[in-house]
C-alpha cells in the first residue's frame, strides 16, 4: 500500500495545467493583425529587407563593420569562416545566411560593381544559377580599398552607434560612407507590403552628378548621368523618356541586351556579356525550350563555355543561317534581352520612401553634411583639449626654474600637481600635463615647436569654427572629397547604351500568323481575343458583377493596340501578344498586363494595322485636338508614350476617326453644334492644346460630343455651323444625348 502511495504521489507531482488550454478566444481580426502582424512587417521594413541612405541594409553594415574592426582594412586575408564567426556577434543569424551575405560582396562574385571585399577562391558568379560558391573554410578575404571612403572618419563620432542585440557591443546605425553608395552599386530587397530594387550607376558619373546638384539644384541630371551601369556589361537599349522617369519618380524599367559577337570560321555566336536579371541556365533553358517547340530552328547546337577567362555561351548555327537575324529573333523571345524593373525605395529615419535619383542625391548630401559637421567638430574639441594643455605649458616654459624649483622643495609627490596648479595659476589638467614633461624636453627647440604649434591650433580652431558656422564651406569638402574619390576610384562604364538609331530589327510579322478575330473591350479594362470560329461556338461573355462590353472591334491577329489613359500616357501592343480566348473566360486585364502606373485608368483603346486615320480629344475648355494616328508610331516596340495627349484641360472624350465626318458637341448649358472633321486642322503634336470648336459662358464646359450617323443626319440640320468657333443653337427639345447614342 505505501508503494502506491508513492507512485500516487509521484502522478501527482508531473501533472502541468496552462492556463487557457483548450479555450476558442475570439477576437477582432484587427486587434490580432496589431498584435501579431504589424510588429514583424516593421521589423521586416525597418531592420531588414531595405536599404539606408548609406547603401547599406544592417546585414551588410554588420559583416563590413566586423571585418573594420579585425583590421581587415590593411591587413592581409583571413579565412571567410573566421570572419562570419566573428559577425555572428553583431548578427544573430546562422553561418550559411552570413556568408551568403559576404559572397555578394565580394569581387569574386562580380555582383556589385564596386565590391567591398577583396577576395579569393572560388565564390561563385552572380549569372550562374548553378555554380555554388566554396565553403567558407576554403575562402579568404579583406576588405577592399574603396572602404577606406565607407569607413572614413567613422572613429571620430562621424555616426551615432547602438548596443548590438544582446548589450555586449556597439555598432554603427549607418556608416559615414564618403560617396554615394546607394546608387553606385545594387541593393535588392523584398519587406513586407513593398520591396526595392536599385540599379548602380558608374561611381565616376554619380560623383559628378552629386557635384553638379550641389552646385546647382536645377541640374539637368541626365547630362551627367547617361544611365545605369550594371557589373555584367551588355548594352542598355536607350529610351530617354523611360531613363527620365526613373531619374524624377525611382520607378520604371531598363531594357538590357547581351554583347555577341560572331566566329565565322566556327559558325558560331559567342554570347559574353548577358543581362544583369539573367542567367546563362535560363537562358540556355528558354532556348532549349524554343527549339523543342519548334520555334527556333537555325540552332544546331548551345553549349556554356564559361570558365576563369569569364562568361561564354557557345551557339553552333545550321548552314545558312543569318546570325544578326537570329539573335533579333532570341532577343525577342529568351532573356538574352530582359528588363531589370527599378523601384528606389530607401529608408530615411526609419521610414521608407520611394524617390528619384535628385531627392536621393540630397538626402545623402545631408547625410553626409551632418557626418563632417560631427567630424570636425570631433576635431575642434580636441584641438581645443591640447591648446587647454599648451596654454598651461606655455606658463611653465616661461619660468622653468621656478617650475624646477616647485618640484624639487614640494616633500610628497601628490602635492606636486596642487604646488604648480598655485605657482603658475594654472587648473588641474594643465599642471597633471606639465608634471609628466620628460627632462629631456626641457631644451630650447621643444620650446619654441610647443609656442609654433599653439599658433597653429588657434589658426585651426577659427577655421574649424568658420566650417561649422557657413554650410558653404561643408558643401566645398563634399566636393573636394567626390572629386578625389572619382580620381582614385573611377571606372570607365562596363554596360554600354545603344540608342534606336543603332538597332536593327527583323521583320516584326515574319512569324506571325495573320487570322481575323473579335476585340471586346469592357468597361473596367478587360481585354478578350476572340476567333470567330470560338465566337459562333458561344458568344455570351463573362464579365465581372457591374462591367460590361464598351467596344467590339474586328480585327485581324497582326494589329497594334494603342490603350489612352487619364494619366496622359499611351500604352502600345500587338495583338498577337495577347493569347487567343473563349468569351467564358474574364480576358487579359490591361492596366496589369501593361503595367499602368497607380490610379491609372483606361479611357480609350484603338486599334490599326497602318496608323492611318485620327485621334480626336475633345476636352471641357471646347477644344478639340486633332492628331494623326501614325504619330503614335514609332520605329521600335515602344510600350508607353508620355504625353500622349494635352494636360491643360479635362479629356471628355477620345475617339478614333479612319475618314472625315461629322461629330455633334454638347455644353453644358444646353447648346450643341455640328461640325464636320474636315475643317478642324490636325497637329502632329501628340499634346497640342488643339482649337476652339465651341465658345462657352463662365461655368459652361463641354460635355459629351458624339458621331453623327445617317439616322439622325437630317435631325442635326439646324446644328451644323461652317466655321469655328461657334456658340451653337439651343438643344432642349432635342432628344435625349443617350437616346441618340443608342440610334
Amino acid at each position: 500500500m505505501a508503494r502506491k502511495s508513492k507512485d500516487n504521489d509521484k502522478k501527482e507531482q508531473h501533472k502541468v495545467y496552462i492556463e487557457n488550454s483548450g479555450v476558442v478566444v475570439y477576437e477582432p481580426i484587427t486587434e490580432t493583425l496589431e498584435k501579431n502582424y504589424m510588429p514583424y512587417a516593421i521589423s521586416v521594413i525597418a531592420s531588414r529587407a531595405l536599404p539606408e541612405i548609406d547603401g547599406f541594409k544592417p546585414s551588410h553594415r554588420k559583416l563590413l563593420y566586423t571585418m573594420y574592426k579585425m583590421g581587415l582594412l590593411t591587413g592581409a586575408r583571413t579565412k571567410s569562416a573566421n570572419v562570419v564567426g566573428q559577425t555572428m556577434k553583431l548578427n544573430p543569424h546562422g553561418d550559411s545566411a552570413i556568408y551568403e551575405t559576404m559572397v555578394r560582396l565580394t569581387k569574386g562574385n562580380e555582383t556589385l560593381l564596386y565590391p567591398y571585399i577583396d577576395s579569393k577562391g572560388n565564390f561563385g558568379k552572380f549569372y550562374s544559377r548553378d555554380m555554388s560558391y566554396a565553403a567558407s573554410r576554403y575562402t579568404e578575404v579583406k576588405l577592399d580599398g574603396i572602404c577606406n571612403e565607407v569607413f572614413r572618419d567613422i572613429d571620430k563620432n562621424t555616426v551615432d552607434f547602438m548596443p548590438n542585440y544582446d548589450n555586449t557591443l556597439m555598432e554603427p546605425k549607418l556608416l559615414p560612407v564618403a560617396f554615394p553608395s546607394v546608387l553606385v552599386n545594387s541593393n535588392m530587397g523584398i519587406a513586407v507590403s513593398m520591396a526595392s530594387s536599385i540599379c548602380p550607376f558608374n561611381l565616376d558619373e554619380v560623383c559628378e552628378t552629386c557635384i553638379e546638384l550641389i552646385k546647382n539644384p536645377n541640374h539637368d541630371i541626365i547630362s551627367t548621368l547617361k544611365g545605369p551601369d550594371f557589373p555584367g556589361g551588355g548594352f542598355i537599349v536607350y529610351d530617354e523618356d523611360e531613363i527620365k522617369r526613373i531619374y524624377n519618380t525611382g520607378k520604371g524599367s531598363v531594357k538590357l541586351r547581351s554583347k555577341y559577337n560572331y566566329d565565322k570560321n566556327a559558325n558560331c555566336i559567342e554570347v559574353t556579356q548577358i543581362p544583369y536579371s539573367t542567367t546563362v541556365e535560363a537562358i540556355m533553358d528558354k532556348i532549349v525550350e524554343l527549339i523543342k517547340q519548334g520555334k527556333i530552328r537555325e540552332i544546331s547546337y548551345i553549349r556554356d563555355e564559361t570558365d576563369l577567362g569569364g562568361l561564354k555561351l557557345a551557339i553552333d548555327l545550321k548552314r545558312g543561317t543569318d546570325p544578326d537575324k537570329l539573335m533579333q529573333k532570341l532577343f525577342k523571345m529568351t532573356p538574352l534581352q530582359d528588363n531589370f524593373s527599378c523601384n528606389f525605395n530607401i529608408l530615411i529615419n526609419g521610414v521608407p520612401k520611394v524617390m528619384g535619383v535628385a531627392e536621393i542625391l540630397d538626402e545623402w548630401v545631408k547625410f553626409r553634411k551632418g557626418c563632417i559637421k560631427r567630424r570636425v567638430e570631433f576635431d575642434l574639441n580636441k584641438a581645443k583639449e591640447k591648446l587647454h594643455l599648451l596654454m598651461g605649458l606655455e606658463k611653465i616654459l616661461l619660468d622653468i626654474d621656478k617650475a624646477i624649483k616647485i618640484v624639487r622643495e614640494t616633500e610628497e609627490e601628490n602635492e606636486v600637481v596642487a604646488n604648480l596648479m598655485i605657482g603658475f595659476g594654472i587648473d588641474s589638467v594643465q599642471a597633471e600635463y606639465v608634471a609628466e614633461i620628460k627632462l629631456r624636453h626641457l631644451n630650447k627647440e621643444y620650446i619654441l615647436n610647443r609656442l609654433e604649434e599653439i599658433k597653429r591650433l588657434e589658426e585651426s580652431i577659427q577655421e574649424m569654427g568658420s566650417i561649422l558656422a557657413d554650410e558653404r564651406k561643408i558643401e566645398k569638402i563634399i566636393i573636394k572629397e567626390l572629386n578625389e574619390i572619382r580620381k582614385k576610384y573611377s571606372k570607365p562604364r562596363k554596360t554600354m547604351i545603344l540608342y534606336e538609331l543603332d538597332i536593327e530589327y527583323e521583320d516584326e510579322f515574319e512569324d506571325i500568323p495573320d487570322y481575323p478575330v473579335n476585340l471586346f473591350l469592357s468597361s473596367s479594362g478587360y481585354l478578350k481575343k476572340i476567333t470567330p470560329q470560338s465566337l459562333r461556338m458561344s458568344n455570351e461573355q463573362k464579365l465581372k458583377e457591374g462591367d460590361f462590353i464598351t467596344e467590339h472591334i474586328e480585327s485581324t491577329n497582326r494589329a497594334e493596340l494603342i490603350f489612352f489613359t487619364d494619366k496622359f500616357q499611351a500604352y502600345k501592343a500587338r495583338l498577337f501578344d495577347f493569347e487567343d480566348t473563349k468569351a467564358s473566360v474574364m480576358g487579359d486585364f490591361i492596366p496589369a498586363k501593361l503595367e499602368f502606373n497607380e490610379d491609372e485608368n483606361l479611357v480609350g483603346m484603338i486599334v490599326t494595322t497602318d496608323y492611318s486615320g485620327y485621334v480626336l480629344f475633345c476636352f471641357e475648355n471646347g477644344k478639340l485636338a486633332k492628331v494623326p494616328l501614325n504619330s503614335y508610331e514609332t520605329k521600335t516596340n515602344r510600350k508607353k508614350l508620355l504625353n500622349a495627349y494635352s494636360d491643360k484641360s479635362k479629356l471628355v472624350k477620345m475617339l478614333f476617326i479612319a475618314e472625315e465626318k461629322e461629330l455633334m458637341f454638347f455644353s453644358s448649358n444646353g447648346r450643341a453644334i455640328v461640325v464636320n472633321t474636315e475643317i478642324i486642322p490636325s497637329k502632329v503634336t501628340r499634346n497640342t492644346i488643339g482649337v476652339q470648336v465651341m465658345n462657352l459662358k463662365a461655368k459652361t464646359v463641354l460635355q459629351d460630343v458624339i458621331e453623327v450617323t445617317d439616322e439622325i443626319s437630317e435631325q442635326v440640320d439646324k446644328f451644323r455651323v461652317k466655321s469655328i468657333p461657334a456658340v451653337g443653337s439651343l438643344a432642349k427639345n432635342f432628344p435625349d444625348i443617350n437616346q441618340l447614342k443608342l440610334t
